[in-house]
């Protein structure tokens, strides 16, 4: 159990600061826009809530980051890619869940919760945003296959009738 937890949280937190890397440092470096994070998670928490403590939104960052899509991936997305298309490579899997966390992040917090427009207008900071999730997916899923941790859904349960 110990070392389901700690892939868990090394997977996050190598793919929260890959994302954050790219996000706030190399794509303004390379002349693209800069991701504000935390300020999506400060405007979805003052909606939500009404206000957001000092710090709130940064720890809603890190555990987001850490925990909650890490999750995603490993109970959700690859479990079900292994029962339709089980012979899909894991870095497919991994790049369409990045696009997934992408759509989640830009339309449902920003937009449904947070009222900003919808994919942030499609502006620059859009596509910095689709990059920085596919990274943070890739690099999530990689932990997670490296260190071999897995989940299997429940096979369904064949019933015989005799009639």
């Amino acid at each position: 159990m110990k070392q389901t937890v700690f892939t868990i949280l090394a997977s996050g937190a190598l793919a929260t600061v890959a994302f954050d890397a790219y996000g706030q440092a190399i794509s303004p470096l390379l002349g693209m826009a800069k991701l504000a994070p935390v300020g999506l998670a400060q405007s979805t928490l003052k909606e939500v809530f009404g206000a957001a403590p000092s710090g709130a939104a940064h720890l809603l960052h890190v555990i987001t980051g850490m925990v909650f899509y890490v999750l995603g991936y490993l109970l959700i997305a690859r479990p079900v890619q292994r029962a339709v298309l089980p012979a899909l490579p894991w870095v497919v899997t991994a790049a369409v869940y990045g696009v997934v966390l992408w759509a989640f992040a830009l339309y449902v917090m920003a937009h449904l919760v947070a009222g900003l427009p919808a994919f942030l207008g499609f502006s620059g900071i859009t596509w910095v945003a689709l990059y920085g999730h596919v990274i943070y997916a890739l690099v999530a899923a990689w932990v997670l296959e490296a260190r071999g941790l897995s989940f299997e859904l429940p096979k369904a349960r064949s019933t015989v009738t005799i009639g």
